[in-house]
Order: C-alpha cells, then structure tokens, then sequence
C-alpha cells in the first residue's frame, strides 16, 4: 500500500526502514531520512507513526523480565520529556 504519494513509499518500505537497535529510526522524520527523503505535505506522518508503533510491538514485543533492561526501552524512556511544566500564556506586547 503506498503510504506516502509525494514521495511514493509503501508500507513495505517503511517496515524495512525498522530493524530493533540504536539506528532504529524513532520518528517519522527519521523514516523520511531512511527512506532518501523528506516530508512533503505531511499527511503521511500520522501512517508512518502508526506503522512504527505496531511493527516495533511485532519485531521487538518487550517481557515483564526484560522490559527495565531492553534497550528499545532505556532508549524510548531517554527520548521522553521530563517533568512538564505548568502552562504559561506568552506575554503578546513586546518589551515584556
């Protein structure tokens, strides 16, 4: 199925781009790179995402024993922001 039509790639080709390890892409702009490409109109990045999430819970499904010391993990764990912090509208009048 093609995924993308500006750049045409197929599913397929996003799944070959997704080997378990430290070069695994994590993002879709990654994929994009992998691939010899760039986003173009971007609709496609919502698929690719989907695609990644359940092809990496197919190649690399974690177990209870595994799960703290999997490296897929330590590394997804690394990626997430830390403690959010409270919302605060920006001043909109310059000088403030």
């Amino acid at each position: 199925m093609i995924v993308c039509s500006c750049n045409v790639f197929s599913d397929g080709e996003v799944r070959t781009c997704l080997n378990p390890g430290p070069d695994c892409p994590r993002t879709p702009a990654q994929v994009y790179r992998c691939l010899g490409c760039g986003p173009q109109c971007g609709r496609c990045a919502t698929t690719i995402r989907s695609i990644m999430d359940q092809t990496l819970a197919q190649k690399h499904a974690c177990t209870a024993d595994c799960e703290t010391a999997c490296p897929l993990t330590q590394q997804a764990n690394s990626n997430e922001p830390g403690k959010r912090q409270a919302w605060r509208p920006r001043s909109t009048r310059a000088g403030r």
